[in-house]
């Protein structure tokens, strides 16, 4: 399947760049990946948040067709890892949408906002008071730190500053979900789910995995880890690599410290692809040689004809006992599964094929690709530590579970990544035509819908709970 074209010329269009000062402070990075071994384990996370933590109504408004209540509490990050959080984002903000009316039981659906969604007017419009509508079900919007209200004021619109950034952002929200689903329990609303779009959809998936009872969960858009949306998505062209590269070139510590504390090691980890490189050697010395076709790597044919592919790799070349830079090579069925998986592994991606194929290049080139792929290793690794699903607890009840996709997402890569379904067994996956963009635009019924149907599943199988 491949991928949208709206999703690629969406993003051509927008000129922000994300990580604009770099990985973020190192002493910032080894705090958050030790909190994450706490919150990616439910029996050690499920007591963090007392179930009478504070949460407060500051303002009441009444509309014709629903009340708005506006909320406020303090994020229990703030508590755990204390300063990790900007000034502005230590204050959680959120809306709540219900009813004037309740039909049936008092259901809410928290939701957690996407990329670039500030404030509450985007959810609100488009999802809470059409559900309100059609079935009279309540919406909790929660706003994510660093957007809306809660956004650093040097920050540029959505663009998260450092990489530590978006960490720390989803260690917030799993814990800033748990308090407000306890706050609603306490309140009798019943019962209770999660749901959000794109990011939001990510976010709301790694705070479920923390809940320790049964409860629908709606990610849209979303699916395994965001390592693959920031090295071979559309969104991997608005990272600034150059300045990543730049810190990882000048700070041991991100290699010498940082990367041991690394643990996740599934079958697409950063790991796995470190491990096929040192245990095959000759594997990148392939790259050189094989004529990659313009297709395989997203090229269009002129581009194909700029991209050279490395002749010289550890010493070899004609002399020897190499091929001559005009030969052509054919390689074994074995060889080419062998390349699938170390780019598979790897994650290599189109902003960043330059970093495997250049042709006749300097010794000074050499090491620049080097460091580029160093660098994409070192992303995908912290990447997956923090935001892959696997790297969390499964869900009490994963059939309560329903994920939304789109066939041809190019922001949200599935290719070369563990499947939800491998991860979380009796989750469902309905896959939507067309890509990121056309199904946050047009779809948002059909978002709606999996939220009815998950709610309804519950209530089939958990009555009395």
């Amino acid at each position: 399947m491949g991928v949208s074209r709206l999703d690629v010329l969406y993003r051509k269009l927008l000129l922000t760049k994300l990580f604009i000062q770099g990985w973020g402070k190192p002493e910032d990075l080894k705090r958050i990946f030790e909190f994450r071994k706490i919150i990616g384990n439910r029996e050690k996370c499920k007591h963090l948040v007392p179930r009478d933590y504070p949460v407060f109504i500051d303002k009441v408004e009444d509309h014709s067709d629903c009340k708005i209540h506006n909320g406020h509490f303090i994020s229990p990050l703030e508590h755990f890892v204390p300063g990790i959080l900007p000034t502005e984002s230590v204050k959680a903000r959120f809306q709540f949408v219900i009813p004037k009316k309740w039909r049936k039981h008092r259901p809410v659906c928290i939701h957690l906002a996407g990329t670039g969604d500030h404030f509450f007017w985007r959810r609100r419009t488009l999802m809470a008071r059409p559900m309100i509508k059609e079935t009279g079900m309540a919406s909790l919007l929660l706003e994510n730190p660093y957007y809306g209200y809660r956004k650093p004021k040097d920050q540029v619109r959505s663009s998260l500053k450092n990489v530590s950034d978006l960490f720390v952002m989803g260690g917030a929200l799993i814990l800033e979900s748990a308090a407000l689903l306890h706050w609603l329990e306490r309140e009798g609303y019943w019962p209770l789910g999660m749901t959000g779009i794109s990011m939001g959809g990510h976010m709301a998936s790694l705070a479920v995995t923390n809940w320790p009872k049964p409860i629908p969960l709606i990610p849209c858009l979303s699916w395994t880890t965001a390592s693959s949306v920031f090295t071979t998505g559309v969104l991997s062209k608005a990272v600034n690599w150059r300045e990543l590269e730049k810190q990882y070139a000048t700070h041991t510590v991100y290699e010498e410290e940082i990367i041991h504390l690394l643990e996740y090691c599934g079958t697409d980890s950063f790991r796995m692809g470190q491990d096929f490189v040192r245990d095959s050697p000759g594997s990148f010395d392939k790259l050189s040689d094989l004529a990659l076709s313009s297709s395989l790597l997203g090229l269009s044919s002129e581009q194909d004809e700029r991209v050279g592919l490395r002749r010289e790799a550890a010493g070899g070349g004609v002399g020897a006992g190499g091929r001559g830079p005009d030969s052509s090579l054919l390689l074994e069925q074995r060889e080419g599964d062998d390349l699938d998986r170390m780019l598979s592994a790897v994650s290599s991606s189109r902003p960043h094929m330059d970093m495997l194929h250049a042709k006749n290049i300097s010794r000074g080139a050499g090491q620049r690709q080097s460091l580029q792929r160093e660098s994409l290793y070192f992303m995908k690794g912290v990447m997956d530590e923090c935001t892959h699903i696997a790297n969390f607890s499964v869900p009490v009840d994963p059939s309560l579970i329903i994920i939304v996709q789109a066939k041809e997402d190019a922001y949200v890569p599935r290719t070369g990544v563990r499947s939800l379904q491998e991860i979380w067994p009796s989750c469902e996956v309905r896959y939507l035509d067309g890509g990121h963009i056309s199904a946050y635009l047009f779809k948002q019924a059909i978002f709606r819908q999996a939220i009815y149907d998950a709610f309804d599943r519950f209530l089939q199988k958990y009555p009395m709970l």
